[in-house]
């Protein structure tokens, strides 16, 4: 193994991997932790874990277990994976799991880069951008569980730190590895323990993964894991694997289900039902009632085996916001989760074998009921979301049917993502 990534969310995870595949390198995805070897003739492998909400001494915990396996497996390299759009609260995760990381590789610097053009994220003068319109101008402000409400990366990740925070600006990035090295160099010289780095282009990114060869630790999105397959092969440690992203065609049923709430999901959901096809909405009251929405949902999707089917519970911010204030943000987002996880198991039980999920907590939850072990990364469907071939464990001796699952960042995907997902495999 060469490359080691830990990611704190299983969207993000297969998005880390869609961008080490599409270069070559031969990578597998782990659900959590596990507990045996590495997979064979994997060259990097992506440590999904469900970390980006939770407590920050939780998320810490379980992020050094991750490199504690990955290092047992021999990986050269490390990869801090977080989201494009920085997805963090005042008291972190992303800095304390970076720190804990640097402290625990024995090292004193890394840099921070959730940039990822392709999906229109950029960091310019430390300002993180989503399209034309800066982090905290866009739907990011909204979201229920971490409103992103300053787009100055270097301020958002300060107060989540214990050392210095700076920045490397897109003038030196631009001028190319040397320049940029030396650069990140001079800013460890300062003091500096984690030094945010502009990124408006791939160009860029590519830069910065060459300059960041010899860091034990890399901290960013995805963006930056274009860059390194490159790195490795002038590095003499791997040849590009043309076959690293072919899966095989899986048979059966199949259906999207849908928990995110950020405005590119909300357009998808919308696309879907301006077209008429079959979609069943999950209510949060009605789960507050005790309600078997779960038991309804697998009904009604019986009733349309003959097509793929939207089971859904995005909603408007406004209606995000009021259904929280009346239920609690919590207690509503774990309703929904588990039904949504239920339906998941429900629908796979019943022969569905070609699975969208839309949103992270909720591919989380799905991944989990449905005890995957492992993905192999597939071709991608949009930047940053590939189609995946899930190792399902199986309950008892007889052997797990394959299961193909594309596992969809809320904020990803073009608005005809659903369709265009399963039009892909079908």
């Amino acid at each position: 193994m060469i490359l080691g990534v830990i990611a704190d969310d299983f969207t993000g995870a297969t998005d880390v991997a869609s961008m080490l595949v599409r270069a070559g390198l031969r990578t597998v995805q782990v659900i959590g932790v596990p507990e045996g070897d590495a997979p064979a003739q994997a060259d990097a492998v992506v440590v999904a874990l469900k970390s980006r909400t939770i407590a920050p001494a939780d998320a810490v915990r379980d992020s050094l277990a991750a490199l504690r396996w990955l290092q047992a497996c021999g990986a050269r390299q490390f990869y801090f994976k977080y989201c494009s759009t920085f997805d963090s609260t005042a008291q972190g995760n992303i800095g304390p799991v970076a720190e804990a990381l640097l402290e625990a590789l024995g090292s004193d610097f890394t840099v921070a880069c959730p940039a990822f053009p392709e999906n229109g994220r950029t960091v310019f003068r430390g300002h993180l951008f989503v399209g034309n319109q800066l982090l905290s101008d866009s739907g990011m402000r909204d979201h229920p569980l971490t409103p992103m409400t300053d787009a100055n990366l270097v301020r958002v990740l300060q107060p989540q730190c214990q050392g210095r925070v700076g920045l490397v600006s897109y003038e030196v990035v631009q001028q190319g590895v040397e320049p940029l090295r030396h650069a990140l160099e001079a800013q460890r010289a300062q003091g500096v323990r984690i030094a945010v780095v502009d990124a408006i282009d791939n160009q860029a990114l590519r830069n910065l993964a060459a300059a960041c060869s010899q860091l034990p630790l890399i901290t960013a999105g995805s963006g930056v894991a274009l860059g390194l397959p490159a790195v490795y092969e002038a590095m003499g440690l791997m040849k590009p694997d043309a076959r690293a992203a072919q899966l095989p065609r899986v048979g059966g049923e199949e259906a999207v289900i849908c928990g995110s709430c950020s405005k590119a999901t909300q357009e998808q959901v919308a696309r879907w039902l301006a077209q008429g096809l079959p979609a069943f909405r999950v209510d949060a009251r009605a789960l507050a009632r005790g309600e078997e929405v779960a038991t309804q949902a697998l009904q009604w999707a019986r009733e349309h085996r003959d097509t793929a089917v939207l089971v859904y519970a995005t909603a408007s911010a406004e209606e995000v916001r009021a259904i929280q204030a009346e239920l609690g943000a919590a207690r509503a987002g774990a309703w929904v989760e588990a039904c949504l996880a239920r339906v998941a198991q429900g629908l796979v039980q019943a022969g569905v074998r070609r699975l969208v999920v839309a949103g992270g907590e909720t591919s989380g939850a799905v991944v989990q009921a449905l005890s995957v072990a492992q993905l192999r990364i597939g071709a991608p469907i949009d930047p940053g979301v590939p189609w995946t071939l899930a190792q399902v464990q199986p309950a008892s001796d007889a052997a797990a049917e394959p299961l193909l699952l594309a596992l969809k960042s809320g904020n990803f995907g073009s608005v005809d993502f659903f369709a265009k997902a399963l039009a892909q495999v079908g």
